[in-house]
């Protein structure tokens, strides 16, 4: 975006946010939907936790994905360094 913050009304579980970030209002859609799917999805499985608490779980469930995918992008990193190094040797 040109400077200016996105600001983007959202509902997750129900409850409307308003959230304002560099990133374009589709991209900040697309990632309170994701959220909202993720504590929606806890909500139906045990119907007896609270907002708050699948809100919780989700979080720690998103950072959980989150690091897998840093790992798996560490690793093809180092792939791509021990490639290149070995290309460069020939």
């Amino acid at each position: 975006m040109s400077g200016q913050k996105a600001r983007v009304e959202v509902e997750i579980c129900g409850d409307k946010f308003t959230i304002k970030g560099d990133e374009s209002p589709e991209h900040i859609e697309m990632v309170a939907n994701y959220v909202d799917r993720k504590v929606k999805q806890l909500v139906n499985i045990n119907p007896k936790l609270t907002t708050t608490n699948a809100a919780i779980l989700a979080a720690i469930n998103i950072a959980d994905e989150l690091s897998k995918l840093q790992a798996d992008y560490d690793n093809l990193l180092e792939m791509m360094d021990t490639l290149d190094a070995d290309a460069e040797k020939k």
